[in-house]
């Protein structure tokens, strides 16, 4: 499985930005074989189960077309084109289509010596058959990224079946099947426009190369690469009027690094179409860019955080990690303890033994742990993430669920109990109103008359109580397995007063999609400051993370972090 996960994120997009059409074909076929079997013998076995019926269908299409292209004066060469079974299982669960509903499970391909060729067989195929709206793409007029050019179009062929025809020359199948390799063979003599895109595509895999040899990551070289060849990039424009392309929702921060890596490094601004925007400003294709710059200006470590939304491909983040690995250490340890202590303290974590965490996170001591979160070789994310590993429930996503109070399932979600009760079966659990303990929190059950087994943090000034009180109705228990829950969490906000501040606020949570179950708002004239104090519903501490970030760029701001208030009785 890990060796397909590979193959299947890292390779085959390899290939397809090399457009080396049947490798990446091969390669995702095998990989989805493994990743996805069900799925995989589902659609090869409805593919097998109509593949004579097929088969007789296409070979009468053929004859036909290649009747009426000689007609024409045009020789063609034409087949019938085999449909992989990843790209027919992406395109239904894109399309959200059963299997009888692809188009292109009946296909021809349809060769032509040139590019006119292309559009006259195209009007003969539509004054054969019925055109399908929405179904037509011109790829020689404008081409994939990856070079690959052709024409395709869907119709409703003979018998009232859907038929999907590609049509292209013999040097642009050539190309679409091999790629670079196709340039690379006819180098030599290669004088016509797609020599630009074979270099191109070589400059571009040297560049992988040398950032990969730079960071040597793995994760995040499949990060730019998924990034890298998704089909919905955008297009950028420079004050000088290049263009250049980038992944979805890039920043001009990702902008800024794209053009030149000191560009990135003393970006101080930007403006978009002439106007200043913030640095986290998701990008439309079409905007122009200019990046505001400063010789005094040095990157921000809060740029190395996924949460507040400066960077977003792989690649700008290992260069601004760069940046930092050549500052001097004494800096970056005082970096990374102002980092993880204003985290901690955000998300209300305390008293974790930093030690063992550091130990736990490959680092012999605090301050070489510290040292790296200020560098920028560890992430905020993993530290969490490696916390919850020993101090409670593991999470294989980079958080982890720490902030459990009133729990509630998703509409029409199930899962077993959160809290597990030793040497006894499923009891009605409740979590104690005094302390808020939360997954990850060292807990005791406590058996109450009528409404089951209350849960108390060990530290809970009410459980050492309850411990003098009544010890035969204490319990062991721990946190079970994670389960498809909201929870309930307070934050309070500080901030000086200002018209407009709630409506921000509330903004922000609306944008995150975060539901409020109450907010209290309290003013001190004099002092001209504002406390609320929000209880919000979250599904993770990622989100919960994200938000009190957004919160806190807000201006007038002072601080925000989780909120326990702790309670008697």
């Amino acid at each position: 499985m890990r060796v397909a996960r590979e193959v299947f994120e890292i390779y085959a997009p390899l290939a397809h930005r090399l457009g080396i059409g049947y490798i990446k074909w091969e390669l995702e076929d095998l990989s989805f074989r493994y990743l996805e079997e069900e799925q995989y013998k589902n659609i090869a076995r409805l593919l097998s189960e109509k593949r004579l019926d097929r088969t007789e269908y296409i070979a009468k299409v053929i004859a036909l077309l290649e009747s009426k292209l000689q007609a024409e004066g045009i020789e063609p060469e034409v087949n019938g084109r085999a449909k992989h079974i990843y790209s027919i299982w992406r395109k239904m669960k894109r399309k959200n289509i059963d299997f009888s509903e692809v188009y292109d499970v009946r296909a021809v391909r349809i060769l032509v010596p040139d590019v006119k060729d292309c559009y006259t067989a195209l009007g003969i195929i539509h004054g054969l058959w019925h055109h399908i709206p929405h179904e037509f793409d011109d790829y020689i007029a404008t081409p994939k990224e990856n070079g690959y050019r052709s024409l395709h179009t869907a119709v409703v062929g003979p018998e009232g079946k859907v038929l999907e025809v590609q049509i292209r020359t013999h040097d642009m199948h050539e190309e679409a099947e091999l790629g670079v390799c196709a340039h690379w063979l006819y180098k030599g003599t290669d004088t016509n426009q797609t020599s630009d895109s074979y270099e191109e595509k070589i400059a571009w895999l040297r560049q992988v190369l040398e950032w990969h040899e730079e960071v040597g990551d793995a994760n995040g070289l499949r990060e730019e690469l998924r990034n890298d060849v998704a089909p919905d990039r955008i297009y950028i424009f420079t004050p000088d009027g290049h263009v250049v392309d980038l992944p979805h929702d890039a920043t001009p921060v990702d902008f800024a690094y794209r053009v030149h890596t000191e560009v990135g490094h003393r970006c101080r601004g930007a403006k978009v179409n002439g106007r200043i925007v913030p640095l986290t400003y998701r990008l439309k294709t079409g905007d122009q860019v200019e990046i505001l710059t400063s010789e005094r200006t040095r990157p921000s470590r809060d740029w190395l955080n996924p949460a507040l939304g400066y960077a977003l491909t792989s690649r700008t983040r290992a260069k601004i990690q760069s940046w930092f690995k050549l500052q001097d250490r004494d800096q970056n340890i005082i970096e990374g303890r102002h980092l993880l202590e204003k985290e901690f303290k955000q998300l209300g974590l305390n008293d974790l033994d930093l030690k063992k965490l550091a130990k736990a996170v490959n680092y012999s001591a605090e301050d070489d742990m510290y040292a790296a979160l200020g560098a920028g070789d560890l992430r905020i994310g993993q530290v969490l993430s490696v916390a919850q590993n020993l101090f409670g429930e593991t999470d294989d996503e980079e958080q982890m669920e720490k902030f459990l109070t009133n729990r509630r399932y998703h509409q029409g979600g199930k899962g077993s109990d959160d809290v597990t009760i030793h040497g006894v079966g499923n009891l009605m659990t409740q979590i104690a109103k005094c302390c808020h303990p939360l997954p990850g929190d060292e807990i005791i059950g406590y058996i109450t008359i009528g409404r089951g087994v209350s849960i108390h943090r060990q530290d809970c000034a009410n459980a050492w109580q309850l411990r003098e009180d009544d010890p035969n109705r204490i319990i062991n228990v721990e946190w079970g397995a994670k389960t498809n829950h909201m929870y309930s969490v307070d934050i309070r906000i500080r901030s000086w007063d200002r018209p407009g501040l709630l409506r921000d606020i509330t903004l922000v949570l609306a944008n995150e999609k975060v539901n409020v179950l109450s907010s209290n708002t309290l003013t001190d004239k004099k002092e001209n400051q504002a406390n609320i104090l929000i209880t919000l519903e979250v599904e993770s501490l990622q989100v919960l993370g994200r938000v009190l970030n957004r919160i806190e760029q807000l201006p007038n701001i002072i601080d925000v972090q989780r909120f326990s208030e702790k309670r008697t009785g």
